[in-house]
């Protein structure tokens, strides 16, 4: 009987760990895209969304090719298949959309002039 009882228990806990995961919102990922300023060098760009418990969204972003890394965002919402996002301290904003497989957001990087910029999700 004590085996049963352990094993119901042991059931319950990993029943919400498996519903939580798959309530997770497909942005939640690594994303990274290559920025291209024209007569300015390339500049590849690294975007680390994650979710908290309560289901709001953060993130941060990386510029590994001027190593640079952790800047804040500080503002951003997703609707399927629409992403927003903001950087205030880089006064740089990010406005894209998902395709259906959730593997890539076309969109536009907004940081004084406006580029186009594709991310695609990383392993």
């Amino acid at each position: 009987m004590l085996c049963v009882g352990l094993a119901l228990m042991l059931g319950l806990r990993i029943v919400p760990t498996l519903a939580m995961a798959a309530d997770t919102p497909p942005i939640v990922a690594n994303w990274e895209g290559t920025l291209d300023p024209g007569a300015q060098p390339k500049k590849r760009i690294v975007v680390h969304i994650s979710a908290a418990q309560d289901g709001s969204l953060s993130g941060t972003i990386d510029y590994p090719d001027q190593d640079t890394s952790g800047i804040q965002i500080t503002a951003i919402t997703y609707k399927e298949p629409t992403l927003h996002f903001e950087c205030s301290s880089i006064q740089g904003s990010y406005d894209g959309t998902m395709n259906k497989d959730n593997s890539e957001i076309t969109g536009t990087w907004k940081q004084g002039a406006a580029l186009s910029l594709i991310l695609k999700r990383t392993p």
